[in-house]
């Protein structure tokens, strides 16, 4: 299927150019994501482990205190830290205190640290992975992090402005409208599926993948 189809259809549903276009996510410039602080990766991979399942406004209105209370999440230092400070995390009532999810930050923080010491920064890691490539991203998030399999790790690259997809129901129910998705969302297979169909659109219309991926989403009327 053609993306012009699939733009019209956006267009109809969305009531023309001017109010889907005001619904688009921002594309960062390019060096945003070499720019950006170690400690805020880890930071918005936390997030987003902590909302997987859970309710988002929650983890949000919380956020200032999850902040405080990971001590701004410094890589360096979760990386390494003892378990007593994770057990009293786990008694801290300024987070949803979930052992198994806190304990995923210093594994995450490892992940961070490794990768920086050898590309500089994760952010120049993230920088220099190829867009035509989120599939091998996501499996390597999950590979060498801690609960970055599902969505967690697409919601991480979109909320840090890595150019990407997102499988969300209404995107896996286009995809599969289209016969471009057989598989189930979650397997390799799935995203090697995904990735085929955004590299094809990409190349047909030179959009980033996060619009395309948003204007797909948008053909499905909830």
């Amino acid at each position: 299927m053609r993306f012009s189809e699939i733009y019209e259809r956006a267009l109809n549903l969305k009531g023309g150019e001017p109010a889907m276009r005001a619904l688009l996510p921002r594309v960062p410039e390019a060096g945003e994501l070499a720019a950006r602080p170690d400690d805020r990766y880890l930071s918005e991979l936390t997030r987003c482990v902590f909302k997987a399942g859970f309710v988002w406004r929650v983890i949000e209105n919380k956020w200032p205190d999850f902040e405080a209370a990971f001590d701004g999440f410094v890589p360096l230092y979760w990386q390494q830290v003892s378990p007593d400070v994770l057990e009293d995390l786990a008694r801290d009532e300024r987070i949803v205190r979930n052992m198994q999810k806190i304990r995923t930050v210093p594994e995450n923080a490892r992940m961070i640290v490794d990768t920086a010491r050898e590309y500089g920064s994760f952010g120049q890691f993230l920088e220099q992975w190829p867009r035509d490539d989120q599939a091998g991203l996501l499996l390597w998030l999950k590979r060498n992090g801690a609960r970055l399999g599902g969505n967690s790790a697409q919601y991480f690259l979109r909320r840090v402005g890595w150019d990407g997809f997102i499988l969300s129901s209404d995107v896996v129910t286009a995809l599969r409208r289209a016969d471009l998705l057989d598989a189930s969302p979650g397997s390799k297979k799935a995203l090697m599926q995904a990735q085929a169909a955004f590299n094809d659109w990409h190349e047909e219309t030179g959009l980033p993948y996060c619009h395309l991926s948003r204007i797909l989403s948008f053909t499905v009327d909830s």
